[in-house]
């Protein structure tokens, strides 16, 4: 049975469940496995009746909803290839990727939506709204179309970090073998139990993890509960006390910054006990139990851990993060109020995983064991290269890019990274963003920027440059001060080689953003870009190279 047989399959045992819930203002909407098996027949009666057949593209340009899911769902039933796309991406950017999907129809979640796609792209196939295809009165066959595992389901457009976006094709066999490993991580980390699994998200369905978590949701008991107004997460993210979620790491380190300056702002004993208990706490993850701080740390785990714990959520069994390295630091913060942080990792390519924590060994800063049913080695320059059913059979229409990417047949990463003697990975940085100084030291920029990131108040965004120059320099991106800024670095570079340290820096006082292309669809920076757009302000960093050079020099002699 494939993953799509089985969820088809689960919803028709728990007809009166609610499966999904979307959170709204002015009162939720849920759908019970019966309303969605409903919406489906009637998404693919639609979809056939605009001529769609097994193997045609149909885009889904909408935000996370009932709809999306019952659209998907429907679609890959009759064999239909979705094509998922980002809400907030330029219109000139959706337009490119659809004219390379070459779609049948394309789907939008509202008239806004449509009417931009038809301005950028006046030639477009037929655009539909999501509301017009549910209005039918038709329905479909429940079973879904025979599908072999090499038949594809989706084209995920990868982010493109440094160029255009690639579309990533993922099967039926990819999708079942990756729902057999979430499946049963989410076993362990929940246990026996005859309850539903409340889920809380907010993440994108168009993104390869998210949707993933959506499609582990339907395959097991569950009820997954929507967040459709980011201006609401933190009061949605309550309301729903859900057991888990999927995050980013940028919200995760928002949430701990956020509840650290709340109780440093009250002061007092408060302040105090937290702090103590803190330092007590970390001491002991390093091995120490020296002095009183066993004191401080019973009193932190009576009277502040829970009362936190309690407002994050009283519920919660764990944190899930994946898409980017979460920072050791979060990881610990969350784990000493006693929510563990699970961390995943994995690209489009790989089915959206490749690692996950397990819920009984989670070893800091790490990314957990490979999952399983795969294999995953270093290659040359410390290249994670993996292996299994898990890993795409290609890009749409790009047959060179992904000879090169799976030579040896093995698909290459990019990632660097290395294996801990406990079996787990952790991710050193990105391969082609790897900055080689002119001096010939070869330098990964992420841990330097995730450094400075939490080291100067304000930052949102921090970029290292220095590839062919003599010194390594620094983009600032947030609400800052320069002199901060510069007091950071001061204190940053005295604990670095000379190598390492950054002697020049350029402060933008407004955040890098997606609409201006500077971030990917995930938030990812876009180096390239990025150094385009700042030339001009580089080069001004770069003009008195020599003066850093004779420094270091006079400080080695």
């Amino acid at each position: 049975m494939n993953f799509l047989e089985n969820i088809l399959e689960r919803l028709a045992r728990r007809p009166q469940q609610v499966v999904l819930e979307e959170l709204r203002p002015g009162g939720n909407t849920g759908a019970t496995a019966e309303d969605l098996l409903r919406r489906i027949s009637v998404a693919r009666a639609s979809l056939a009746a605009a001529g769609l057949r097994k193997g045609d593209r149909c885009v889904l340009l909408a935000p996370n909803g009932i709809a999306w899911a019952a659209l998907d769902l429907a679609a890959m039933a009759g064999g239909i290839i979705v094509v998922p796309l980002y809400t907030r991406q330029a219109p000139a950017e959706l337009v490119a990727m659809m004219r390379d999907a070459q779609p049948q129809l394309i789907c939008c979640g509202d008239a806004s939506l449509r009417d931009a796609v038809r301005a950028a792209w006046p030639d477009a196939p037929p655009a539909v709204l999501l509301d017009e295809l549910f209005a039918a009165r038709d329905k479909a066959p429940a079973a879904p179309a025979p599908l072999d595992d090499s038949d594809p389901v989706t084209i995920i457009y990868t982010s493109g970090t440094s160029g255009e976006a690639k579309g990533v094709v993922l099967t039926v066999g990819n999708v079942t073998h990756m729902l057999s490993c979430t499946t049963a991580r989410l076993d362990l980390l929940m246990g026996p139990r005859a309850e539903p699994d409340r889920v809380f998200h907010y993440l994108p369905f168009c993104f390869a993890g998210s949707w993933i978590l959506l499609l582990s949701c339907l395959s097991r008991s569950s009820h997954l509960r929507l967040c459709t107004d980011l201006t609401r997460l933190a009061d949605d993210l309550r309301a729903a006390q859900p057991d888990y979620c999927l995050n980013v790491p940028q919200l995760l380190e928002r949430m701990r910054i956020a509840v650290e300056g709340q109780i440093k702002s009250r002061g007092g004993l408060t302040e105090k006990i937290f702090a103590n208990a803190k330092a007590a706490w970390l001491a002991r993850q390093n091995g120490s139990r020296s002095g009183g701080g066993g004191v401080w740390l019973a009193v932190g785990r009576t009277l502040i851990f829970p009362a936190i714990r309690k407002k994050l959520g009283p519920n919660l069994k764990a944190l899930i993060c994946g898409s980017a390295p979460l920072t050791q630091e979060t990881q610990l913060f969350f784990m000493m109020l006693g929510i563990p942080v699970l961390q995943v990792y994995g690209l489009t390519e790989t089915t959206g995983i490749c690692t996950m924590d397990d819920p009984r060994h989670v070893e800091p800063g790490t990314v957990g064991p490979a999952i399983s049913g795969i294999e995953m080695k270093l290659g040359e320059a410390s290249e994670i290269l993996v292996r299994g059913p898990n890993i795409f059979p290609g890009y749409w229409k790009r047959p060179e890019e992904t000879t090169k990417v799976l030579a040896g047949g093995w698909f290459h990463t990019g990632d660097q990274g290395e294996q801990t003697a406990a079996g787990n990975w952790r991710i050193i940085g990105r391969l082609k963003n790897l900055l080689i100084l002119s001096s010939g030291h070869n330098i990964a920029p992420e841990p330097l920027e995730e450094k400075l990131l939490h080291a100067i108040a304000g930052a949102q965004q921090v970029v290292i440059f220095g590839h062919g120059r003599s010194y390594l320099a620094a983009l600032v991106a947030g609400d800052v001060q320069r002199e901060n800024v510069e007091g950071a670095l001061s204190r940053f570079n005295a604990t670095l080689p000379h190598y390492r340290q950054i002697h020049a820096c350029h402060v933008v006082l407004q955040p890098l953003t997606i609409e201006s292309g500077l971030l990917t669809a995930n938030g990812k920076l876009r180096r390239d870009a990025i150094a385009a757009h700042f030339r001009e302000a580089i080069d001004a960093m770069y003009r008195k190279e020599a003066a850093p050079e004779q420094g270091r020099a006079a400080a080695r002699s």
